[in-house]
């Protein structure tokens, strides 16, 4: 382990400057106004440089922020793959009542922009504080925090506490303290995301949904005792699949100088170590609990992080975030972590709202200063692995993306959502690998008689064109698939049908949709051999229907999923209220890897969905209600072009679910 930190103060000073280093140029989307949109430039005193315009949204942006109702409402999105953690580190400057000197506004600026970022790009799910909320530990200045406090507390954000060293005093079995009695555990009775404490109150448990799944966020006293350490503990073993953040006031120290600005460190990637105290929260919590893959603490100064191995040997991130050095105080700075699953990083960003909601001209020189720190030590990026990383021993839950932990088999009727017309699984229907038999059935578990009841085999396809798979998605309901080895360069493959009398042939769709399909492209997939094979289509041609305009091609199915020769999944349909078609886009789709497409249609437009997510391509500007039928069954796995099969599907299928109506995201077989 790195060497302990000699700091015998809430700071320490090692030298040593480096080009500053920040993230993925596409990782933030910030709303107008609140992170500097629009920013042309900077002076040597660094004032932002904006055209009149933005200055006027920055300016309006600032008045209503300045009431509390503009604020907005707090509405995270839970499900969404990208969501941010706000951190904020020691406030104690801000409030030292024994002096007279109480200064609430930074920190409720904070506290407003992460109740209107909550609904922006950057989803800001749940806010951990790292303690040192007072200079004084007064009861005078903690009446003013908890005031500060009722903003999150008025719209049910979700945030954790903590103390610190000028909060309180000895460990956690000191007894009640102004702290307990204004930020303890009574505090949180209603919020949906506290999860409990222990006996002292001083250690707290916060659960929250994001991404798709649950995670846990431990926020542990300034000094743990051996019984809190064992609570702790015991919390994580009692819930195995969450992976841990934990938050405290001191674990970790920076090991470079803040002696000049911009500051700067030699290694942002490793230049902190452990404290004297930091190195018992790793002895006796963090290296035995494998699920902790980050810590975050205050305390210290300036910021900095480093990374060690556990005893499973895996990474856990370990960062300091503190600006109380800064002007004013830190002005209640906010250390922005946003989760990006489906890139597997968290790009992390460090301003002030404080500042930013002000117009540049109207900001001092220090405050200028502040707005957005852009060092390496500031704004940088993680990579992690979150698949392999947070994936728990035994039995594991989780995320509903392509980064997805596998979670148990859930029974059919879990996911029959209403409206539900077919869903289709392939678990229990034979051994892996062996062929499906000629005759086979596969039921539909909605109970509407929508059985694919049809298999059909191209002439001259091996026994193998279709075969029963154990292979499924991680986050698939059913633990189950088809393989289907089918091809264009010759026709060859099976595939299966939906017999004549299926109530979903005549089906017309009028208010609404949703198709969802679990499809996995193998590695000796080609563009020669399988494009445009169809997951999903709907028999009869754009001609039969009377169909005719732009881009519409006469011997066309009426409806299809299928993929291009760039396997992107196109959803290609004739609607009712039109005499073309209507066609969406998704993105390329890697090999040998399962992802969950779904199209959603509300009556007027339809959106696609890559692993819950939206693609850029869909035609909103133009009204599709329903889909055409000519009362011809639908086909998994079989594309007709000219009313005859022309290409047989490639690779895995998982569950099928076809509803009458739209489902909003969270409906998805990805969280059922």
């Amino acid at each position: 382990m790195c060497q302990e930190i000699l700091c015998q103060h809430d700071g320490d000073d090692r030298p040593s400057p480096r080009p500053p280093k920040g993230p993925n140029r596409r990782a933030f989307l910030r709303t107008a106004g609140l992170a500097g949109a629009g920013v042309a430039g900077a002076t040597a005193l660094g004032v932002e440089v904006v055209s009149p315009a933005v200055a006027a949204e920055l300016r309006d942006g600032r008045q209503a922020a300045s009431a509390r109702s503009g604020a907005g409402t707090w509405n995270p999105d839970p499900d969404r793959p990208r969501f941010t953690l706000a951190v904020m580190p020691d406030t104690q400057f801000l409030y030292w009542g024994s002096q007279g000197s109480v200064n609430p506004e930074p920190q409720e600026e904070s506290f407003r922009y992460v109740i209107a970022n909550s609904t922006s790009e950057s989803n800001i799910i749940f806010m951990a504080h790292l303690g040192d909320m007072t200079e004084d530990a007064q009861a005078s200045s903690f009446g003013y925090v908890g005031k500060a406090f009722d903003i999150l507390d008025e719209q049910g954000v979700g945030y954790s506490v903590l103390a610190g060293n000028h909060d309180v005093s000895g460990d956690d079995i000191r007894g009640t303290t102004p702290y307990l009695q204004t930020m303890g555990p009574q505090r949180f009775k209603k919020s949906p995301t506290f999860a409990g404490s222990d006996a002292s109150g001083y250690n707290t448990a916060h659960i929250f949904r994001a991404g798709g799944r649950e995670w846990l966020l431990l926020a542990m006293d300034w000094r743990t005792s051996a019984a809190g350490f064992a609570w702790a503990s015991k919390f994580i073993a009692d819930n195995p699949t969450l992976p841990v953040i934990l938050t405290t006031h001191e674990i970790i120290g920076s090991t470079y100088d803040d002696n000049v600005y911009p500051y700067q460190s030699g290694d942002p990637e490793n230049d902190a170590a452990f404290s004297g105290y930091g190195q018992t929260v790793w002895d006796s919590l963090i290296n035995e609990n494998d699920q902790v893959f980050l810590t975050l603490n205050g305390h210290y100064w300036p910021p900095g992080r480093m990374t060690a191995q556990n005893a499973a040997g895996n990474d856990v991130h370990l960062h300091i975030t503190n600006y109380q050095n800064r002007y004013f105080g830190g002005g209640a700075m906010l250390r922005l972590y946003h989760f990006d699953m489906t890139r597997n990083t968290i790009d992390v960003e460090t301003l002030s709202p404080w500042a930013l909601t002000r117009p540049p001209q109207q900001r001092n020189v220090l405050a200028a200063q502040e707005a957005r720190l852009t060092t390496a030590v500031d704004r940088f990026a993680v990579p992690i692995d979150f698949e392999r990383r947070l994936v728990a021993p035994a039995t594991t839950i989780g995320l509903a993306t392509t980064t997805a932990l596998v979670k148990s088999a859930r029974p059919a009727s879990s996911v029959l959502v209403p409206g539900t017309l077919a869903y289709w699984r392939f678990d229990g229907g034979g051994a892996n690998g062996t062929p499906v038999a000629a005759g086979t059935a596969i039921r539909d578990r909605s109970g509407h008689g929508n059985d694919l009841s049809t298999l059909v085999t191209v002439p001259g396809s091996p026994d193998t064109a279709l075969t029963w798979s154990s292979d499924h998605a991680p986050s698939q309901p059913g633990h189950g698939s088809l393989y289907f080895d089918g091809g264009q360069s010759p026709l060859r493959g099976a595939y299966f049908t939906t017999g004549a009398s299926a109530p979903l042939n005549t089906e017309t769709f009028a208010s609404g949709f949703t198709f969802e399909v679990y499809v996995k492209i193998p590695l000796d997939w080609n563009s020669s051999d399988n494009a445009w094979m169809a997951v999903l289509s709907r028999w009869g041609e754009s001609a039969q229907a009377g169909k005719q305009g732009q881009n519409t091609d006469p011997d066309e199915p009426i409806a299809t999923l299928s993929f291009s020769n760039g396997r992107e999944p196109q959803w290609n349909i004739y609607p009712l209220n039109l005499t073309y078609p209507t066609t969406n886009w998704g993105q390329g789709l890697p090999e040998d890897t399962w992802w969950h497409v779904a199209v959603v249609n509300d009556g007027k437009h339809t959106i696609m969905y890559i692993e819950g997510c939206p693609t850029v391509d869909n035609p909103t500007l133009i009204k599709s209600t329903g889909i055409t039928q000519l009362a011809l069954p639908w086909a998994l796995g079989g594309y007709e072009y000219g009313g005859s099969i022309n290409q047989v599907f490639h690779g895995w299928v998982g569950d099928v679910r076809i509803a009458n109506r739209p489902l909003p995201v969270s409906e998805f077989m990805l969280y059922r």
